[in-house]
């Protein structure tokens, strides 16, 4: 099982990032997805989460109407819309898959905010 992100980096105040993360080894379909940010020494937050067939989404606070979060199960793959961007969203954004039975995290993505 391998849950692999992509699409962190550095960007400026106000810009977008769209991050990756593309499940193997498991029924992406059946799983919910959720995107976490940490940044040491804090504890891990939940940023957004979307079930697997009826796309039922969720949202931190902090992120609504900035954030969209996504899937394509064909390609079992979720996607963190980022827009409006801010030094405090600074984090690594890691990926979750959580099923019926088990749950798996990815490694995550660096995101830098900052001019």
């Amino acid at each position: 099982v391998q849950l692999v992100e992509s699409g962190g980096g550095l960007v400026q105040p106000g810009g977008s990032l769209r991050l990756s993360c593309v499940g193997s080894g498991f029924t992406f379909r059946w799983y919910v997805m959720t995107w976490y940010r940490q940044v040491p020494g804090k504890d891990r937050e939940l940023v957004a989460s979307i079930k697997g067939y009826d796309t039922d989404t969720e949202y931190a606070d902090f992120v609504k109407g900035r954030f969209t979060i996504s899937r394509d199960n064909a390609k079992s793959t979720a996607y963190l819309r980022m827009n409006s961007l801010k030094p405090e969203d600074t984090a690594t954004y890691s990926c979750n898959a959580r099923g019926p039975w088990d749950e798996y995290n990815g490694q995550g993505t660096q995101v830098t905010v900052s001019s």
